[in-house]
Parts: C-alpha cells; sequence; structure tokens
C-alpha cells in the first residue's frame, strides 16, 4: 500500500507540474498578426516586400483547410480590452501601404475565402499610380476589409519633430475620416518605428491601437500601442514553415527590434 500511495504522489507531481507549464506556455501565445505589402504576378514580385498571386492564394488555401479563425484587427483589439481570450488558431491579416494590387490581385482571393483584413493606407499617395483610389478602398470596406492609417505621408516618426509626428499621425486619421465617412481607430507606424513619444501622440489622438513590425520591447502584445507583427512573403511557400509562423509562439524564437 505504501508503494501505491508513493506511485499516486509521483503521478499527482507530474500532473501538476505538466499543467503549471501549459498554463505558463500558454500566456506566451500571441495571436499572429500576418503583414503583407505588395501581391504581384509572379513575373513582377518584389521578394523583399511582396508575394506572388500564386503564393499569396496558397497561404489563404492554408488558413481555410486547416481551419483558422480568421478575425479583423478589431476583433482582436477588443478581445484584448475586454481580456477575453481568443482561441489559439486565431490569425489576422494586415496589409501596408496601400498599393493597387491590394485592390486587383489581393481583394478577389480574401473575398473569396471570407477572410477579413486590414489595410494600413497613406492618404497623400491615394490616388497616385500605383496606388488604391477612395472608390476601391469604400468596395472593399463593403467586403470586410478595414482601411486604417499608415500615418499622412509615410515618413519614418522618430526622425520628425514632435509637430510633424503629430500632424503625421493626427491628420491622417482626419483625412481618412472625412473620405470615408466611419472612425479610424488603428494606425501603423511606417517601418515599423516609434518612440515612446509617438505612442503618446497615438493615444491621445484617439487611436485603439498601433502596429509595428517586429519592433519594440512587448512581444506578447500586451502593449496594444506596439503591436508586433509577422511578415510573410513569397519565400513562406511550405506548410512547416506557415504551421511555425501562425502557431502563436513565433515571436519566442525571433529576434526584437529596438523601436527607432
Amino acid at each position: 500500500m505504501k508503494k501505491f500511495g508513493r506511485i499516486l504522489i509521483v503521478i499527482f507531481l507530474i500532473a501538476v507540474v505538466v499543467w503549471t507549464y501549459r498554463v505558463e506556455f500558454s500566456r506566451k501565445y500571441v495571436v499572429p498578426i500576418m503583414m503583407y505589402h505588395n501581391v504581384e504576378d509572379e513575373e513582377n514580385v518584389d521578394h523583399l516586400n511582396g508575394t506572388s498571386v500564386v503564393n499569396f492564394d496558397t497561404q489563404m488555401t492554408f488558413l481555410k483547410k486547416w481551419k483558422y479563425n480568421v478575425i479583423s484587427l478589431k476583433e482582436l483589439v477588443d478581445a484584448s480590452t475586454s481580456q477575453n481570450a481568443l482561441p489559439h488558431n486565431s490569425v489576422v491579416i494586415t496589409f501596408d501601404d496601400g498599393y493597387a494590387d491590394n485592390y486587383y490581385k489581393a481583394f478577389p482571393i480574401l473575398k473569396r475565402h471570407g477572410f477579413p483584413a486590414t489595410i494600413f493606407i497613406v492618404p497623400e499617395d491615394i490616388g497616385k499610380e500605383g496606388f488604391l483610389t477612395w472608390d476601391q478602398t469604400q468596395e472593399m470596406e463593403a467586403f470586410g476589409i478595414m482601411v486604417q492609417s499608415h500615418t499622412l505621408n509615410g515618413s519614418y516618426l522618430p526622425e520628425l519633430s514632435e509637430v510633424d509626428q503629430e500632424r503625421e499621425i493626427k491628420k491622417s486619421k482626419r483625412v481618412i475620416e472625412s473620405k470615408l465617412n466611419h472612425k479610424i481607430l488603428f494606425l501603423c507606424y511606417p517601418t515599423g518605428g516609434f518612440t515612446p513619444r509617438v505612442q503618446e501622440l497615438a493615444r491621445e489622438v484617439g487611436y485603439k491601437a498601433a502596429c509595428t513590425t517586429n519592433r519594440g520591447y512587448d512581444r506578447f502584445n500586451r502593449n496594444l500601442y506596439e503591436l508586433n507583427r509577422i511578415r510573410f512573403g513569397d519565400k513562406d511557400r511550405f506548410a512547416i514553415i506557415l504551421w511555425g509562423k501562425l502557431s502563436g509562439y513565433y515571436n519566442l524564437f525571433r529576434k526584437s527590434v529596438h523601436p527607432y
């Protein structure tokens, strides 16, 4: 009986250790925020920032096939604000800069799969060659593609004076709101660069959250004004890579970059 009792104690201790490890590991889970720029035909792909149409479709099909819970950036921020846990297969899709190919190439694929996404636009570029038009942004918003701010002209914020930082952050919000007739809630720092004052300005102006790249000090995205994202591109074409980047633990293994 004593031996049996000792076995039960060992089993109990092992169970406690396993449970503690799982809880602790679970706390390090981060909903992956996918980051894209261009989506182009194979022959035109910018392999630094771009993704071919074929590979973008493959990545979106991967999300659908493996039943990922694709949510909007607003749903993620709302859950974080209310401290509601999201399923560990959740994912957010974002695009930077507002390129025209987001409408012509990425939008039909997103629409076919029924996926929401966020496009961070630079208002002063809208309507220029190679960029979205206001009509296109409105059409995409009708299908759940949220348009938000990437500052007024895409300047690297840490290098600007505080007056110019405020102008970039505040005026971009005002311009987009006047064009699209709804509140702009989210900001994306150009090149991911920010300072503590830039974060304060974003909060003061009325943004609910701000995205960076892998810059900053909070790799677990508890600070809503430095949400780390994961870059996806044309090299991400194998399932094992996609599983790793979308696991929710990718931030544990990649190097954080100074915010400015």
